[in-house]
């Protein structure tokens, strides 16, 4: 773009030489209005510009927005928004949160012993004031970062989707070999995910009142459990097993049972200091699903993501620590930490009696199966986003035509985490660890972004503002915790390295692949140089591999013609985005377009040789249904449209643009 080729260097498409593509031509100059009527005049793509034929330009169109009705604003896969408000949003992600009780405790407890309770409490404590804000922290990093950087933030996130459906899967049928022994464990967390992935298949996704309705019934269950337990416990007056705790009494017969071997738990011969500490890390496990909520906060009602987060942070802070220490009440400390596949079941039993120990596992089954569904639909969400963003193969975004459902992406899902679970020797401790540390990961960057967004986007209109002393607090916190479960198990790192790095590979393929494609075109040229007519197809094949990758325009929203402005967004999108074709957009009021905006833009166009850079002036305010609008026109996703940080004078929010990003400046 910008300078064209010299005269023996034709232009992109008409040409037969393989390196055209980097040269597409030069720029070109439109007005826009909007009219009811539509187009009343419109010039041909081709356009002469300076003498040259200009093989891929913008429209010349006459339109008036006077009278011309609003469009209905869009996400970014172009499905119209469905809101939900607080109790549905609330089940959604409530479960994902609400289950980890299940396996958090048996885990929590072997590394604290009997001050399990007391690290439950610090972590429910602290890990509310981290998530203050719109979006998850691909989206977060995505506006206030790079986009590189956002991506590894996607990974964490896929990782930790991929470890809860293993772990939640495993856990879950834990529960039900407890109520049906002969059910073999491995084939059926196998069997669970594979049928998950078949139902996702054929369109049966997540349902947010089929989440409610899962939701009441565990939260009764944790009801009865946690009151009726301490009721039961008052009752009975007997505080024998509580006492033995305490004082780090086993019986002997406990001592001698397959729960109880020393050898497994290390918060024996080490100080209270050390067991909270390292309880306190083993126990973030159990707050998984605090970024649940902001990755579907397009679809809730406004006002109703931090009223989520309270409602989650105020269920775990009452449960979590309540039913950590009801467990120290009915069972020997060994017992708990021994017994991961079914400890609330097993209290259950001997508080209330055997009914409510079939009822808690049967409770276990639904919400952890729950908690699958989630990753999925969870999965499926953040792999389209990142594909539509060119972050991923375009492949994975492909519908079947029967159920219209993104098979690529759900079986991929499936067997990435069947391997995992095989890798792993089938072992949910170190699974859990992998969670754990994607986890944490993606806790930690929630915190950088929100750091990020005070300094970089104070001006962004928002709900919540989180001082900074708590989020530097919180921060903090987050690192402890990772570093008390990589201290705690060297071994989990080895397999989080695994598939991070393969994650990281693919993502930072997609990002270089031009280039990739460019060496290839290079040395083929070389190596087949002898056969002249497999050389030339070869050299074609490649160089319109590398013309379709660049030809994804960019618009950037141009408030201003100032030359270090625009050159900043140009560079901006030049390192962050696969492209040589960027069209600067300027919306005005007044009868003529500014007169500066063509000059600087003509300038800018000869500066970068490589991109072709087009000015287009609307005669619109700037505003949703603009945007709406211009993507339509154009054909461009919004998520391919760019902005500078807004100013508190801009009346929209930047949620309301539909996508549209924010560039770094």
């Amino acid at each position: 773009m910008g300078r064209s080729p010299p005269e023996d260097q034709p232009l992109l498409g008409g040409s037969k030489d393989p390196y055209s593509f980097m040269y597409p031509g030069s720029g070109s100059i439109s007005t826009l209005t909007f009219s009811e009527g539509g187009p009343i005049n419109s010039d041909d793509h081709h356009h002469q510009h300076n003498g040259e034929e200009v093989l891929i330009g913008t429209k010349d169109e006459n339109y008036d927005l006077s009278g011309s009705p609003a469009p209905q604003i869009k996400k970014i896969d172009g499905t119209s928004e469905h809101k939900i408000g607080q109790l549905l949003a609330t089940a959604i992600c409530g479960n994902d949160i609400t289950s980890s009780i299940f396996y958090t405790s048996s885990l929590c407890t072997a590394a604290a012993g009997k001050y399990a309770p007391v690290s439950l409490l610090i972590v429910y404590g602290e890990v509310g004031s981290a998530l203050p804000l719109n979006g998850g922290a691909y989206n977060v990093l995505l506006n206030t970062t790079s986009k590189q950087i956002a991506s590894l933030a996607a990974a964490l996130t896929m990782i930790s989707y991929v470890a809860t459906g293993v772990v939640s899967a495993y856990t879950a049928m834990q529960y039900l070999n407890g109520l049906a022994p002969s059910v073999p464990l491995h084939i059926s967390t196998i069997a669970l995910l594979g049928g998950f992935a078949l139902l996702n298949l054929v369109g049966i996704g997540e349902s947010a009142i089929v989440a409610f309705v899962i939701f009441v019934f565990h939260m009764i269950t944790l009801g009865i459990l946690v009151f009726g337990g301490f009721i039961a416990l008052f009752a009975k007056g007997d505080y024998t097993v509580l006492k033995n705790n305490w004082h780090d009494i086993t019986p002997p017969d406990v001592a001698n049972s397959t729960f109880c071997q020393a050898s497994n738990f290390q918060w024996i011969s080490h100080d209270p200091a050390y067991n909270i500490y390292f309880g306190f890390g083993a126990a973030m496990l159990g707050v998984t699903g605090f970024e649940t909520s902001s990755n579907f906060i397009e679809q809730q009602s406004p006002g109703v993501f931090p009223k989520t987060l309270r409602n989650m942070w105020a269920i775990v802070t009452l449960f979590n620590p309540l039913i950590g220490f009801l467990n120290l009440c009915f069972l020997h400390v060994c017992e708990i930490a021994g017994n991961s596949s079914g400890v609330l079941a097993e209290v259950a039993g001997r508080s209330l009696g055997y009914w409510f120990r079939l009822w808690v596992g049967i409770d276990a089954c639904l919400v952890l199966s729950g908690s699958v569904i989630t990753a999925y639909v969870g999965i499926i969400g953040l792999v389209r986003r990142m594909a539509l963003d060119r972050c991923l193969p375009q492949f994975l975004i492909i519908e079947n035509p029967w159920r219209k459902t993104n098979h690529f992406i759900i079986i991929f899902f499936f067997l990435v985490c069947t391997s995992l679970f095989i890798m792993a020797g089938f072992k949910t401790t170190v699974l859990a660890g992998v969670y754990t540390i994607a986890f944490l990961g993606v806790m930690s960057l929630f915190a950088v972004g929100n750091m990020l967004l005070k300094y970089k986007r104070s001006s962004l209109k928002r709900e919540i503002k989180s001082p900074w002393m708590g989020v530097i607090f919180a921060l903090c916190f987050v690192l402890a915790a990772l570093a008390a479960n990589i201290i705690n198990d060297t071994s989990i790192v080895y397999y989080f390295a695994i598939y991070f790095i393969v994650t990281a590979l693919i993502i930072a393929l997609m990002f270089i692949r031009a280039r990739v494609l460019k060496m290839i075109l290079y040395f083929s040229r070389l190596i087949l140089k002898p056969f002249t007519k497999s050389r030339d197809r070869f050299s074609t094949f490649i160089g319109e591999s590398i013309k379709d990758i660049n030809s994804q325009s960019i618009i950037f929203f141009a408030s201003k013609d100032d030359p270090a402005y625009l050159t900043k967004a140009i560079l901006y999108i030049r390192d962050n985005e696969q492209t040589n074709w960027v069209r600067i957009i300027h919306c005005y009021d007044s009868e003529a377009p500014p007169e500066g905006f063509a000059e600087n833009i003509s300038f800018l166009d000869r500066c970068f040789p490589k991109i072709r850079i087009d000015l287009i002036t609307i005669l619109a305010d700037f505003s949703p249904s603009t945007v709406e609008k211009v993507s339509n026109m154009l054909n461009i996703p919004k998520n391919f449209m760019f902005i500078a940080c807004p100013r508190d004078h801009l009346p929209h929010g930047i949620g309301e643009l539909g996508g549209v990003r924010i560039i770094s400046f």
